[in-house]
């Protein structure tokens, strides 16, 4: 071979390389069809290529064949070409699907990379998504000889943002992924332990590979970390830790990772690590109690004085907005520490749902870290942290001394984002069930809780992408009952107007004249909560029952300590708790709820629990195996406790095949969207003394996982491979498809989330896995068919709650 030909090969061979050494192909041709799914924040969804998937209804995909027909509307399939940019884009794309295929000639592994889709389809198996082109988030895959199909599902997003797909060829069947690396700064003369930090690992083999480990090499510290184990054909993000020790030049300095398998290096990469001086921004890292994942929070430091006692501020980031980019758009302070949490992601949860929890760790570990005046926490936010700011308000009223929501929305109800909005209304008896699950979210309802701490709102007058009448309407909220909030419009203000967009003086100054007042300072109590599992407590008194679940509860309690009474009313109360601290024991307090009256003899614990049937009387204390504050539902609060996916083996192959893939993609959508990791095991490998108290999400039935009888053996909703039962009420059918939540039998904490149907068809459709949209309702339990893929709400046959008792 020639020198020419043979460099002109060479240029060839690198020019279709990636950072992973790589060969790549790129779809540039394909079909897509238009308008034929509906996802968004709520259960209810609607898909027609994928109930003609799973009905086996799917035609080939050719340029004018018709996919369905709605309301006399042909929706077929159109030729698409890349633009000059390698990306599908145009009006075809807004909520559709493109079709691509790929001819190999021989079975083998490879990566795809999409961008710029909500999940897709590969030969059949639902695979997550990058719905904001992150573009890190590469799947194996299994090509088959002969041709491949990919359906990719885009969203409202894909039409302008574009679609890119592409395959890599690996090299090797395991390496370690950088580009999504959560890492900490090193901050010069405080960093003194080992600290955490996180990379993927892909795993491109049809193994599960366990006994790993990262090795982490900086500056000549070394430190091993066991890794957990990597399910096949997927990936994982893995928790490392590295020692600083020899760190002490402010800077970049090169850590390198070795992924090891007994010892053995599988993948060797190098990745930077920050130092930073104590008085400049940084990033901290922390094993996050959700699913034992690494997280991290930015902060703009203190720069006061050391024998002083630091203000805290909670700010929260808007949508896209990076932890560290939003302290960095806080001067540092001399009277206060500014702590920025992630959301769980720039986009993440829109802090509800685990963005709630996200914040409520950060704020624990950064208490804890930086010990700052209790009397002096804060909480503010822009754009989607304006939301979070209403929504944390309201929902955690007892934490905050004030608030200061900027270019904020109130409700996904009214403003939405890219999943969409929460539907304002139902049109039978189930959809307002199904709704009933998103009361928590809606912070009207909840308004009166501000009054428990001083509100700022701060907006541009003339901001377009958050109009300010949502501002307005929260301005003229608060007047009918607030007596202590702030409102300034900025004038000529757009959505960002620059660091004084957060970083406004008056907004501090107005933060200053506000202290939170000690519990027992606070003698009238005006709490309102949707879930106690979400936001029970406020001050001294707590909501541990609802009569009706996640209906509005509310007390309103006065206590008097000279004359030793409590009175006051409730709504939708079943259980209540009081706090005695400031009376002795001994005391006799007269307790009035609702013009009955208890009598109590304070004893050593000082705390009273009031249990109302048919009237109020005290009771011993609240049951762990009952619904409470730590345990009452629904279904979405099972995702945590470090929760452990868990797989059927026990049915026919299909089912099986189904029940990992279902978990792998879950798994895979919790990745990207809450930047987590969760074990995945099989039926057979689980035991539930190895894996006490923590939460577990189980795929499949009563026939197909091993694991069933273990957690759900009392439980009243049972499925069979033909039909599904709740109570004395039977569904049959092999297309049912339900999502339940039980309590975990051996725990008082944690919860079974049940993912399950009969026959292979019922089990597919439970794939539309919208309880990771924020704010979007899920009952206890929901059953429904494969129908409801074609004709939405017109599929559900039940949805509910179950009582305080579980039955």
């Amino acid at each position: 071979m020639d020198r020419t030909l043979r460099l002109a090969l060479f240029l060839l061979f690198t020019a279709v390389t990636s950072s992973y050494g790589q060969k790549e192909y790129e779809f540039k041709t394909g079909l897509a069809v238009t308008q034929c799914h509906r996802y968004g924040r709520e259960a209810i969804t609607t898909d027609h290529l994928a109930y003609s998937l799973y009905t086996g209804r799917l035609q080939l995909p050719r340029e004018y064949v018709k996919l369905f027909t709605d309301t006399g509307k042909d929706f077929m399939w159109k030729k698409i070409e890349v633009d000059s940019t390698g990306k599908f884009r145009g009006e075809v794309l807004m909520n559709g699907y493109i079709y691509l295929t790929y001819n190999a000639s021989r079975s083998q592994n490879a990566l795809l990379n999409v961008t710029g889709n909500i999940m897709l389809y590969f030969n059949g198996e639902p695979r997550g998504g990058d719905i904001y082109s992150d573009g890190w988030m590469t799947l194996p895959v299994k090509l088959k000889r002969g041709v491949n199909e990919i359906f990719i599902r885009c969203g409202n997003f894909s039409r302008w943002q574009g679609v890119k797909a592409r395959l890599l060829f690996p090299e090797k069947t395991v390496l370690l992924g950088i580009e999504d690396a959560t890492l900490p700064h090193v901050v010069i003369g405080r960093s003194k332990e080992d600290l955490p930090g996180a990379v993927v690992i892909i795993n491109s083999s049809d193994k599960t590979l366990d006994g790993l480990s990262i090795t982490a090499n900086l500056n000549g510290k070394i430190t091993d970390t066991p890794v957990a184990a990597v399910s096949p054909s997927t990936i994982r993000k893995a928790g490392f830790y590295f020692n600083t020790a020899n760190v002490s030049a402010k800077g970049d300095h090169s850590c390198d990772l070795q992924l090891k398998q007994f010892g053995r290096v599988l993948d060797d990469r190098s990745l930077v690590i920050t130092a930073v001086n104590a008085d400049q921004h940084q990033s901290h890292t922390f094993v996050s109690d959700i699913d034992g994942s690494v997280q991290y929070y930015g902060v703009a430091p203190y720069r006061g004085k050391e024998d002083e006692k630091p203000a805290l501020f909670l700010s929260v980031h808007g949508a896209g907005v990076q932890a560290i980019g939003q302290a960095r758009a806080y001067q540092p302070k001399d009277w206060g520490v500014l702590v920025a949490p992630t959301n769980r992601r720039p986009r993440g949860f829109n802090w509800e749902d685990w963005g709630r929890i996200d914040a409520l760790e950060v704020l624990e570990h950064a208490t804890e870290k930086f010990t700052p005046d209790p009397e002096r926490i804060y909480l503010t936010g822009h754009s989607m942290g304006g939301h979070g700011t209403w929504y944390l308000g309201a929902t955690h009223p007892d934490k905050w001394a004030a608030i200061a929501p900027c270019a904020g929305y109130p409700t996904l109800t009214a403003y939405g984002s890219a999943d969409g909005r929460i539907p304002d209304s139902a049109r039978t008896d189930i959809e307002k069930t199904l709704l009933r699950a998103s009361n928590a979210s809606n912070v009207l309802a909840l308004a009166r809780n501000y009054k428990n701490h001083g509100v700022y709102i701060f907006h541009g007058d003339e901001d377009r992408t958050v109009p300010v009448r949502f501002a307005r309407q929260m301005r003229d909220t608060l007047g009918t009952f607030h007596p202590d909030f702030s409102y300034y419009e900025y004038p000529g203000g757009s959505h960002w107007f620059g660091n004084e967009s957060v970083d406004w003086p008056p907004l501090f100054e107005y933060f200053r004249w506000h202290t939170l007042k000690h519990d027992s300072a606070v003698n009238v109590v005006d709490f309102t909560t949707a879930n106690p599992a979400i936001s029970s407590t406020f001050r001294w008194a707590s909501v541990i029952q609802q009569h009706q679940p996640l209906a509005y509860s509310n007390i309103h309690l006065s206590r008097d300590k000279t004359t030793r009474t409590i009175t006051g009313t409730t709504r939708n109360v079943a259980m209540l708790k009081m706090d005695l601290n400031d009376f002795n024991t001994g005391d006799t307090v007269s307790i009035s709820l609702d013009s009955e009256n208890v009598r109590y003899l304070v004893t050593a614990d000082r705390e009273v629990y009031l249990s109302h049937a048919s009237d109020w009387r005290v009771v011993a204390s609240q049951n762990p195996k009952h619904k409470n504050a730590l345990r009452s539902g629904p279904f979405k609060e099972a995702f945590r406790h470090r929760m452990i996916f868990v797989y059927g083996t026990a049915g026919k192959a299909s089912e099986d095949e189904w029940g990992y893939n279902k978990a792998r993609y879950d798994a895979e959508v919790w990745y990207y969207r809450g930047n987590g990791a969760v074990d995945i095991i099989r039926d057979q490998d689980f035991n539930p003394a190895k894996y006490p108290d923590r939460g577990i999400v189980l795929y499949g039935n009563s026939a197909t996982n091993s694991a069933w009888n273990k957690l759900l053996n009392e439980c009243p909703i049972q499925v069979f491979p033909d039909r599904v039962t709740l109570g004395a009420e039977t569904f049959r059918g092999i297309d049912l498809a339900t999502y339940f939540v039980w309590p975990r039998p051996d725990s008082d904490v944690a919860s079974v989330a049940v993912i399950s149907g009969t026959g292979l068809a019922g089990l597919n459709a439970t794939e539309a896995n919208q309880y990771f949209a924020a704010g979007s309702g899920f009952p206890d339990y929901m059953i429904f068919s494969l129908e409801m893929l074609k004709s939405g709400a017109e599929g559900i046959k039940a949805a509910g709650f179950f009582g305080n008792d579980w039955r």
